[in-house]
């Protein structure tokens, strides 16, 4: 799809990926943007400073908990009466929570409401819609890590696997009522989430090369215009993926013994 003249809603807008999306997209030409996220003060900032550059007043900002359906269901209202419809979603938000199976339960339940649950919701209120008019497109950020594996945290990496398989099955299912359904799969971005997890033995950013924001909204716009399901910032990615499912218990030996040289701190 072409970002020009489109109407795009973005989940997790204030700040990393969401943000620099954004900026992209208006940059891109897009005619009206509907930006939601739980942190309302630094969300409402940016829809100020993006509606204060030339040929603003194209942003429209909600706070939006995406943990609750009603509130993904009111930032999806507001987009259509301010703008009439939606062409793209990106539902974003994410966050991280180290940790395995002992994690405490209010962490796996926030991981499963975020990661796999507001995507859920998300598409039950807007593929209606987009069936209507017969077109548009859903973009699900989940991570490589759902591909591949996070070693610090287990609920990140099984909601996120969670996340991939949500995409792929209303990719199948929708495509015939002319809707595209991507899934964006990066590595470290150069973001706070990541920044602040530096320190992390594991972390993606202390395995491959960091990507910036601006590199993953290139390939997020080539992976639009040439309608592809999975996108790469890291191309790097595909190849450990094919390893893994060449040779799954080959790639299980690789990961203890990261894991092993990682909890040595070597």
């Amino acid at each position: 799809m072409q970002i020009k003249n489109a109407i795009v809603l973005i989940t997790g807008a204030a700040s990393g990926i969401g943000a620099a999306l954004a900026g992209r997209f208006l940059a891109e030409g897009a005619a009206g943007l509907v930006l939601g996220d739980v942190q309302s003060a630094p969300l409402m900032a940016l829809a100020r400073h993006f509606n204060g550059l030339p040929g603003g007043d194209r942003v429209l900002a909600q706070t939006c908990d995406v943990t609750h359906e009603s509130d993904i269901q009111a930032l999806v209202a507001a987009a259509v009466a301010r703008f009439g419809h939606i062409d793209l979603v990106c539902s974003n938000a994410g966050l991280i929570r180290d940790g395995g199976e002992e994690a405490p339960d209010a962490d796996w339940q926030l991981n499963w409401d975020i990661h796999v649950m507001a995507h859920v919701w998300m598409a039950r209120a807007v593929i209606p819609l987009m069936r209507e008019r017969g077109s548009g497109h859903l973009m699900i950020t989940a991570s490589a890590a759902g591909l591949l594996t996070s070693l610090p945290s287990s609920s990140y990496a099984v909601t996120k696997h969670a996340s991939i398989a949500l995409a792929e099955t209303l990719a199948i299912r929708h495509a015939d009522a002319g809707i595209g359904v991507s899934v964006l799969c990066p590595q470290a971005v150069d973001t706070p989430m990541v920044r602040n997890r530096a320190h992390v033995p594991g972390a993606s950013s202390a395995i491959d090369d960091v990507a910036s924001t601006d590199s993953l909204c290139d390939c997020v716009i080539d992976a639009l215009q040439g309608k592809q399901f999975l996108v790469l910032p890291h191309p790097q990615v595909r190849d450990y993926f094919r390893r893994k499912a060449d040779d799954y218990d080959r790639w299980l030996g690789g990961m203890r013994k990261l894991d092993r040289k990682l909890r040595r701190g070597e």
